[in-house]
């Protein structure tokens, strides 16, 4: 009786991974366990809450909407963050902050699938060697 309330537990709890999320001009990733179907922008948020609790340099702030998070492995796309976690299929993130120019202060927010600027600017970033332990 008891065994079947746990398997039943775990079921509905989704499956559990270990990520690993790596801070651009940090020293090394953060880990931590999400369940598969966690949104995005949850994990941005614990990534955010983890580096600030490790005291780690340099100070990146908690809100969470200057922040993209990428897949190294899938591309320029950032993930978006209404998305679960799951979806990428892949347990090794970037998490980078937005870009702020002075167009973009000016401009009024565009509409997702443009990215130009984005893909330009991720292509920078990731000509930075990402360390992983």
């Amino acid at each position: 009786m008891l065994l079947q309330k746990q398997k039943k537990n775990q079921v509905a709890k989704g499956n559990r991974f270990l990520i690993s999320v790596n801070v651009l001009g940090s020293a090394g990733p953060i880990r931590f366990v999400v369940s598969e179907d966690e949104l995005v922008g949850t994990v941005i948020d614990t990534a955010l809450k983890s580096y600030a609790r490790e005291g780690r340099l340099p100070v990146l702030g908690s809100n969470l909407d200057h922040f993209i998070l990428y897949c190294p492995i899938s591309g320029t796309e950032a993930l978006v963050p209404w998305a679960a976690i799951g979806s990428a299929g892949v347990r090794n993130f970037v998490l980078c902050k937005k870009p702020q120019t002075d167009d973009m202060k000016k401009a009024p927010p565009r509409k997702a699938g443009g990215g130009g600027i984005w893909k330009s600017w991720f292509t920078k970033c990731r000509s930075h060697k990402i360390s992983s332990h």
